[in-house]
């Protein structure tokens, strides 16, 4: 028996092409040649477009002739933002091209407003051939553009710790601020020098969350060693301990006008204590994995808890209930940040940085790009500048309002660290919200700034509006 000629496997491109030469061999006049553009077939094919794209609008410009001429002598009068696209020549005059008038729509019931911006074919042949492109590209887009702003960047890096610098705050004062690190040291320094003024020593594992008191000399720490502690500043010890927790402490907040305080660890609850008699006053349970980042603010909601179940919830502080449950991201909610002076604030997750609402939790819109990484940090500013710092040593700045990625900033390992100890895992401004503070994995702090030598023709703004607006 003959044996069978094995057939070569080709790519889909290659086919492709095989078969539109043989379509081009079979139907093309010349060899090589494209045929000639067929004007009936683009004159079909656009009006189809045009169908489908505003055939639902119709209606509304069907209207008399008599009432046309009147609504014509009106808006002569009014300024007018229609943006006409005139047929050929021939029907210019008539009147009854297939002119595509951008503009305020005429209903055929009714006054016009004049505040809608349909885009509708007036009614006649369909002679000029029209894309839609050619209208879309005349549409403004209505997301707001971002001001130019300065890049940051590094001018101190800070190193005394000698294991991962887990935590940060600074002193209401801007005078110094403090570190928690896993060597399970607290280190104080001076922020205008970075130079070390005060170790306490006092947790046996690592230090995951630190809060300086606005109106008492207390600072409060918080460990993977299920403590809670509250340290005098004048005399630099422990003075107080809360005791609850079942598990690590992975995030701790003070509430700005009661002296309260948050904190929220593996054992899925955001434990609320009285500072003075140390009690526990609530539970806050209703998570299903760590809360690994809460912040509170004077009015309901007082408190805001994100955690690993991907869930971010708002808390009624009176009765220990949630409020409400905010279920917009896929993966865990590591860090949020809320804006210092707007009612809204934003949450970083692997899958997106989301911004909402306040008080209602309402989702606003994402952030225009996706940093890909695990985002541990963030911190926002007076300004609207927005900082994300991830998992890989990316630091990302966003302008707030409009969601922009204006600068992506890698940071450097220090001398000794592998690459992999790029991670940055807290962030915060000062008091100002001049400098920034990252607090690293390579056993580093490191200062930033603005760049003072910085223009918009050195650095340009290169923003493009986004598209699509996803609704989650």
């Amino acid at each position: 028996m003959e044996s069978e000629v094995p057939v070569e496997p080709q790519s889909l491109k290659k086919l492709s092409f095989k078969s539109l030469k043989r379509s081009l061999d079979l139907f093309s006049p010349l060899h090589a040649y494209f045929p000639p553009p067929d004007p009936q077939s683009k004159k079909i094919r656009t009006s189809y477009k045009l169908n489908v794209e505003y055939g639902g609008i119709k209606g509304t410009t069907a209207q008399p002739s008599s009432n046309a001429k009147a609504a014509a002598q009106n808006q002569a009068s009014a300024p007018s933002n229609a943006l006409t696209l005139p047929g050929p020549e021939s029907t210019r005059d008539k009147g009854t091209g297939n002119e595509l008038a951008l503009g305020p729509s005429i209903p055929a019931k009714g006054p016009s407003d004049g505040k809608s911006n349909a885009a509708v074919p007036s009614h006649g042949s369909s002679e000029r051939n029209l894309s839609t492109a050619a209208i879309m590209e005349r549409i403004p887009s209505r997301w707001p553009r971002p001001i130019w702003r300065a890049p940051w960047k590094n001018y101190r890096v800070i190193s005394g710790h000698l294991g991962w610098v887990r935590s940060v705050a600074v002193d209401p004062s801007n005078t110094w601020f403090c570190t928690g690190s896993a060597d399970r040291t607290i280190k104080i320094w001076d922020l205008a020098s970075g130079r070390l003024k005060l170790t306490l020593t006092g947790h046996i594992e690592q230090v995951r969350g630190l809060a300086v008191s606005n109106k008492h000399t207390y600072m409060f720490s918080a460990g993977d060693d299920k403590l809670v502690k509250c340290w005098d500043l004048e005399q630099n010890k422990v003075i107080r301990s809360y005791h609850g927790h079942l598990s690590g402490v992975y995030c701790l907040a003070l509430h700005p006008t009661i002296d309260i305080l948050f904190t929220g660890g593996r054992d899925s609850v955001c434990r609320v204590w009285d500072i003075r008699s140390k009690m526990q006053i609530h539970a806050l349970s209703g998570h299903d994995n760590t809360v690994c980042s809460v912040f509170t603010r004077p009015m309901d909601p007082q408190v805001i808890t994100g955690s690993h179940d991907s869930t971010i919830k708002f808390w009624d502080l009176r009765y220990g209930k949630t409020m409400a449950t905010l279920t917009h991201h896929k993966k865990s909610v590591r860090a949020m940040a809320q804006h210092p002076s707007e009612d809204c604030f934003a949450s970083a997750s692997a899958d997106n940085i989301k911004k909402f609402s306040l008080p209602k939790g309402e989702f606003m819109h994402n952030m225009l790009s996706q940093q890909k990484t695990i985002v541990n940090a963030m911190a926002v500013n007076d300004d609207g500048v927005m900082v994300t710092g991830g998992d890989n040593g990316s630091m990302w700045f966003w302008d707030w309002k409009s969601g922009h990625n204006f600068q992506q900033a890698q940071t450097i390992v220090q001398p000794g660290s592998l690459d992999s100890e790029a991670g940055i895992y807290a962030l915060t401004y000062d008091v100002t919200g001049s400098r920034l503070i990252s607090c690293e994995a390579d056993k580093t702090i490191k200062m930033w700034r603005e760049d003072e030598n910085a223009t918009p023709e050195t650095h340009p703004l290169h923003f493009k509006p986004p598209k699509d607006i996803r609704r989650f």
